[in-house]
C-alpha cells in the first residue's frame, strides 16, 4: 500500500525569513525559500497524522487545507515542536474525538508543564482533548497495521526521535546517529535528514555530515530539511547536491511504500 507524506514545514527554529534579517535568503522571493518551523503530514488509509506541532503549525493546517487530523507524534520537547498542540482544537470540535498524541515519557513531562490546562483534572471548557500515548524506542501503533519505528538520534546531547514508516525516514535536529540507529534506517527509499547550513554546528548535521550520512544509507532519494537561513538559496543550493539528494520545501509531496 501507498501513502502521502507532505513536508510541513522545512525551517529551522526561527524559521526562513528570520524576524529583522536582511539578508539575502530572508529577502527571496522564492517562495521555497519561505520555511516554516519543521514538521511533516503523514495521509495513510486516509487518514492524517502529523510529526510535530510547532509554533507554524496553525498555519501550516490552513496552507494544505487539512480538513482531519487523527494523531500527533513528537520527536522531541523543544519549542519549536510542540508550540503549536494547542490548535488542535479545531479537530476535535468538528471531528468530536480525542486527538491521539504520541510522545516520549520525557516529552510527556514537557507537555504537562507547557500544557498544563489540557491535561487538569478541572478541564476549562473547550481546552484541547487528547489521548496520550507513551512510547520510547520501540514499534508502536498510530492505526491498525500501521507501524510506526522510533529512531533515537542525539540533538547534541539529547535524546531525540526521528520515525521509519514503511520505505521512508524521517530525521530531524540529528548531530549523532549510532550504529545500531542506523541499522533500522538501512533499507530506505526515501531519507529526510536534517542539514542546517553548510557550517559544523553544535547540534545539528551539517551540510557535509547529511551528505556523508546519505551516502551511507544509499537511499534512491534523499530530501534535506531543518534549514537555516545561513545555508543559502534553496535554487543554489540544490544545483550543487548529488543526483539523489534534494533541498526539501514547504508543500512538497512524497509517495512512499508501507
Amino acid at each position: 500500500m501507498t501513502g502521502k507524506l507532505t513536508i510541513l514545514g522545512s525551517g529551522t527554529s526561527q524559521g526562513v525569513p528570520v524576524i529583522a534579517c536582511d539578508c539575502e535568503v530572508c529577502q527571496s522571493y522564492n517562495l521555497k525559500d519561505k520555511r516554516t518551523r519543521t514538521a511533516v503530514l503523514i495521509n495513510i488509509n486516509g487518514e492524517n497524522h502529523v510529526v510535530d506541532s510547532g509554533p507554524d503549525f496553525r498555519t501550516q493546517m490552513l496552507r494544505e487545507n487539512v480538513k482531519s487530523l487523527k494523531s500527533v507524534i513528537f520527536t522531541h520537547e523543544h519549542k519549536d515542536h510542540i508550540a503549536g498542540l494547542d490548535d488542535i482544537r479545531p479537530f476535535n470540535f468538528l471531528e468530536k474525538r480525542e486527538m491521539n498524541v504520541y510522545a516520549s515519557e520525557r516529552v510527556k513531562e514537557a507537555l504537562l508543564r507547557e500544557y498544563h490546562y489540557i491535561f487538569s483534572k478541572n478541564k476549562y471548557p473547550g481546552v484541547p482533548n487528547v489521548k496520550l500515548t507513551i512510547f520510547e524506542n520501540s514499534n508502536f501503533q498510530i492505526d491498525e497495521g500501521i507501524e510506526i519505528q522510533p529512531i533515537e538520534v542525539l540533538h547534541y546531547k539529547l535524546p531525540v526521535f526521528g520515525f521509519r514508516i514503511g520505505d521512508i525516514t524521517y530525521i530531524t535536529d540529528a548531530k549523532t546517529i549510532s550504529a545500531s540507529e542506523k541499522q533500522k534506517i538501512k533499507g530506505s527509499n526515501t531519507i529526510i535528514i536534517n542539514a542546517l547550513r553548510k557550517e559544523p554546528h553544535m547540534s545539528h548535521f551539517n551540510l557535509d555530515e547529511a551528505l556523508d550520512f546519505i551516502k551511507e544509507m544509499n537511499p534512491k532519494r534523499a530530501y534535506l530539511t531543518h534549514i537555516s537561513h545561513l545555508f543559502g538559496k534553496h535554487d543554489e543550493i540544490e544545483n550543487d547536491l548529488p543526483d539523489n539528494v534534494f533541498m526539501a520545501f514547504d508543500g512538497l509531496t512524497l509517495d512512499f511504500t508501507y
